[in-house]
């Protein structure tokens, strides 16, 4: 058996804002993907899937008891192919911030749910925020608190406009231009980042006033600037909104940027070669940059392997 591939994601802005309601976009990243499998001969990383399967199984049982009206699944069906070595087969690097459990969330889903929304239906808004709540229950399995995107995009394979916690919608983003010398591309940092005490951090700091306040004139006014330019195709004001949010995320967010990228971060700010931001949760993964010329960033960032993402 081999089930249908699902991707990762790129949530290229709101990450954490979106906690705040600030707006968000999310694009499929075709560049990893993953599958449900069942083989005579399992590998070791099969095993170790399938026991992770196995526990959220279990977890899927008690939320269908608990919540009956929220989603259905076939769990005599799913409990039979799990207890017979099914396994997600990956190729999306786990704590780094592209959906890797977004993308297995949206696999179970689609091959197990009874009554599912598909995307070959009219998706509404309201057909959206249903599947976004499904998707953010199932996935608080992996790391707690779940806004549930991940897995939709994953799922729909499509670009997604968060305009706040309650207003989604699928949308389309520019057209690539691969001879463009603008990029934003993923910068890996050689570390796994968990999510969990990353969310916990930002959680934490929110009792803070100061901060809050951060967040609200500064973190989301940006982030909602970066994404309406970025939609509308003005990469003038893109690169100006994503600069005055690199720094933003470098003078509040510390902990969810790995220390040695520090000097990294300042640098791309200082030269205007490059600018990062999170990507994901932060704490290691991938970072993510953007940069009007590609060329620039790759002789500024030449120690690290950059991955482009999108080009205009």
């Amino acid at each position: 058996m081999k089930g249908p591939l699902f991707y990762s994601k790129i949530l290229l802005f709101g990450e954490y804002g979106i906690i705040r309601d600030s707006k968000g976009l999310s694009i499929p990243y075709n560049f990893y993907n993953g599958a449900l499998k069942k083989e005579d001969n399992p590998s070791e990383e099969a095993v170790k899937s399938n026991g992770h399967l196995k526990r959220f199984v279990i977890y899927l049982q008690n939320l269908q008891k608990e919540q009956p009206e929220l989603v259905n699944f076939d769990l005599i069906t799913l409990n039979d192919d799990v207890e017979t070595g099914m396994y997600f087969d990956s190729s999306i690097p786990q704590g780094y911030g592209v959906g890797s459990s977004g993308a297995l969330v949206a696999a179970i889903y689609d091959k197990y749910a009874q009554n599912k929304i598909t995307v070959l239906e009219n998706l509404t808004r309201e057909k959206l925020l249903q599947l976004k709540n499904i998707f953010s229950q199932m996935e608080s399995f992996f790391h707690g608190k779940s806004s549930g995107l991940d897995p939709l995009n994953s799922y729909l394979s499509i670009p997604i406009l968060i305009n706040s916690k309650d207003n989604i919608e699928a949308t389309g983003i520019p057209t690539q231009s691969f001879d463009g010398k603008g990029a934003v591309f993923l910068l890996d940092s050689g570390i796994v980042g968990e999510t969990a005490p990353m969310v916990n951090i930002f959680m934490e700091n929110l009792k803070d006033k100061g901060f809050r306040a951060m967040l609200k004139n500064q973190f989301v006014k940006h982030t909602d600037a970066c994404v309406e330019n970025f939609l509308g195709g003005d990469m003038k004001s893109l690169f100006m909104n994503t600069k005055k949010l690199s720094k933003v995320v470098l003078n509040n967010f510390k902990p969810m940027i790995p220390e040695q990228f520090h000097g990294i971060w300042q640098k791309g700010i200082d030269s205007n070669d490059y600018y990062l931001k999170l990507c994901g949760s932060g704490g290691g993964g991938y970072i993510l940059g953007f940069t009007e010329d590609l060329e620039k960033a790759r002789l500024s960032l030449s120690d690290y392997k950059l991955e482009v993402v999108y080009q205009f």
